[in-house]
């Protein structure tokens, strides 16, 4: 045997993502490379790790075992590289979070300067719908998910980061009656949605059956940024969180039509589970926020108070 460390990451991606393209796409690597890594990595074995039915890839029962003999593998090595790091007197370690799809305008401020002072912390940040963010979380697969609404049925400590508001928004050329009506804004144009799962979408929801409105157009859609994009574009109006559409209503884009008992205020918070046990880097980001948060949010977020 005589096999890479390489080809065990592009194996492994493989396994995971079940497609040669999009291992590529995502390693950054050319497609033909990938396939060479991966035949060379194959040559080593007299039993097949793939197998193509129908024009797809499939990973075999012995390339199933092969790939989390990869992941034990490539882990082993990152503990190496963290250990090394941590001789030298650095902070080191792997820090993983899962961020709700709006979160993306935040957390990474909150993250950047810890992550420049501590150069030997990897980060790994899923972004994705609050279904698969609380999922994460209880299943122990990352140290800390950002919410703006706390899941229910889990016991978790948490910081609060800033306020979360959601006002409803239209493409800014949209005429609307001078004397426009919460029940026109509803049902009379279409309204734009997230998916199902998502704590943006919940809110709408539950906004409109407080106020029992019948929505008879609706669209839906599966991140913050494409309700945005079809906002813009005129085909309805949302309710969508300020922190994702600063530019868009800097440059004229979308405006806020004010509508009675909007805002929507939650809280972004940084959450874990009460029963884990904190890494040393995890713990050293619950310090770091706790002495920068003030200063993070007025520096980066003090324009949301202007709404």
């Amino acid at each position: 045997m005589n096999y890479t460390l390489h080809q065990l990451q592009i194996f492994l991606k493989i396994a995971e993502l079940q497609s040669i393209t999009k291992a590529s796409e995502e390693l950054h690597l050319t497609q033909p490379a990938v396939s060479i890594q991966l035949k060379n990595f194959q040559d080593q074995f007299p039993i097949p790790l793939t197998e193509v039915v129908g024009r797809r890839l499939f990973i075999t029962d012995f390339g199933t075992e092969i790939a989390q003999a990869a992941q034990r593998i490539l882990e082993q090595v990152q503990e190496i590289d963290h250990r090394t790091v941590a001789y030298q007197g650095k902070l080191s370690g792997r820090l993983k979070l899962s961020v709700v799809s709006t979160g993306k305008y935040v957390m990474p401020y909150f993250l950047s300067d810890f992550i420049k002072e501590h150069d030997g912390i990897e980060l790994i940040m899923d972004v994705t719908n609050k279904t698969k963010v609380v999922r994460s979380l209880e299943e122990n697969e990352v140290d800390f998910a950002l919410v703006s609404v706390l899941p229910d049925k889990l016991s978790v400590s948490g910081v609060e980061l800033m306020p979360n508001k959601l006002f409803y928004v239209s493409n800014y050329h949209r005429e609307l009656p001078k004397k426009v009506s919460k029940k026109y804004l509803f049902e009379k144009i279409p309204l734009i949605y997230r998916e199902p799962g998502s704590a943006t979408r919940n809110a709408m929801e539950y906004f409109i059956s407080q106020n029992r409105y019948s929505v008879t157009k609706k669209l839906e859609l599966t991140s913050n940024e494409a309700v945005k994009q079809a906002v813009i574009a005129g085909l309805g109006c949302s309710i969508m969180p300020l922190i994702g559409i600063k530019n868009a209503l800097k440059s004229n884009e979308l405006k806020i039509v004010p509508v009675q008992g909007l805002p929507i205020t939650t809280t972004w918070n940084l959450i874990w589970l009460k029963s884990k046990n904190l890494s040393p880097v995890a713990l050293a980001l619950l310090e770091y926020l706790e002495q920068e948060k003030d200063v993070i949010i007025q520096k980066k977020f003090g324009w949301v108070d202007g709404f």
